[in-house]
């Protein structure tokens, strides 16, 4: 019979309640959850609890909301919930060495790749920016470096042509509460056989940032087709129509020439954008203010011309 180890979890995105649910469904017992504070979201600006901490509540676990786990009342917490195993699942905070040595048997993390393919912040974004075929997860112990520990487990997934950060994202996370599961048994039946990552093969996926959502349209017509595809739903990748911001959640590449950023076609199945390679038509779009549309209302309601411009 395997033994129940005493499991103490930190995460804040939608990605990592899998693993959380995962967990509370298995032979393991939740001593404990640590998850970021509420922050202002919305159009409201109302303070808005973590996926993590509403998944938590409506478990019945026992919840600390905290700024980090490094010190102070995050760290007594832990500590006090004495774990066999911390999981980690897109937490977002480095650990560090007083954190790590907590655990009597290992600090895990649940990461969204085939490591040490692409490690840091943005291994799912980044898999469809690159355009992979294939992506998975691993589950490490952690070490005092970013997601260089040896591995526990893996599994390998398909991306479809038609993933979206959303879609794949969503996936990998499932996928990650049953490896997390997985790897807290054989954990638990210990001694487990570790895998050292090779270092030098390791490639890099570090954050998005605000400026990295921006089309420029002097980009080839694929490698904006997959910076659509890796921001889609959220944050989005992010073009200007009319001096005004516009979203846009799906495109396609196409056979087109012209003047990057220029649009040279127009038709019901909407606007044709020139690249430098090529042209893209934005099938999902979000004008500033309204909601999300498809190409052809695009072409519709703002009236487009062959000539006017995006960005």
């Amino acid at each position: 019979m395997t033994r129940s180890l005493r499991v103490a979890f930190l995460g804040n995105a939608a990605w990592s309640v899998p693993s959380l649910e995962a967990v509370v469904a298995s032979a393991h017992a939740i001593v404990a959850v640590l998850t970021a504070p509420p922050k202002p979201a919305g159009r409201g600006n109302e303070l808005r609890s973590t996926p993590v901490a509403d998944a938590a509540r409506a478990a019945g676990l026992p919840i600390e909301e905290v700024e980090t786990v490094a010190a102070g009342h995050g760290f007594k917490m832990l500590a006090a919930s004495t774990p066999d195993v911390i999981a980690v699942v897109a937490y977002g905070e480095i650990l560090l060495p007083n954190v790590l040595r907590l655990p009597t048997i290992a600090p895990v993390n649940v990461h969204f790749s085939l490591l040490p393919e692409l490690r840091g912040a943005s291994p799912v974004q980044t898999a469809l920016l690159l355009g992979l075929a294939t992506t998975g997860v691993s589950t490490i112990v952690m070490d005092r470096g970013l997601d260089t520990g040896p591995v526990i487990l893996q599994r390998r997934e398909s991306i479809a042509p038609d993933d979206d950060g959303g879609t794949l994202g969503a996936r990998l996370a499932r996928i990650g509460g049953a490896l997390l599961v997985e790897s807290l048994d054989l954990l638990a039946a210990g001694p487990v056989a570790l895998r050292p990552q090779d270092h030098t093969l390791a490639t890099f996926a570090p954050k998005f940032g605000p400026q990295d959502r921006v089309i420029d349209w002097a980009n080839p017509a694929r490698v904006l087709v997959n910076l659509v595809r890796a921001l889609a739903p959220e944050p989005a990748a992010t073009t200007t129509f009319r001096d005004a911001p516009v979203k846009i959640l799906r495109a396609e590449a196409v056979a087109a020439t012209g003047e990057p950023g220029m649009i040279v076609a127009v038709s019901h199945d909407g606007p044709i954008v020139a690249t430098s390679d090529g042209g893209v038509r934005p099938l999902v779009v979000v004008p500033s203010g309204r909601r999300a549309m498809s190409g052809a209302d695009l072409v519709n309601g703002l009236r487009l011309a062959v000539g006017e411009r995006f960005g």
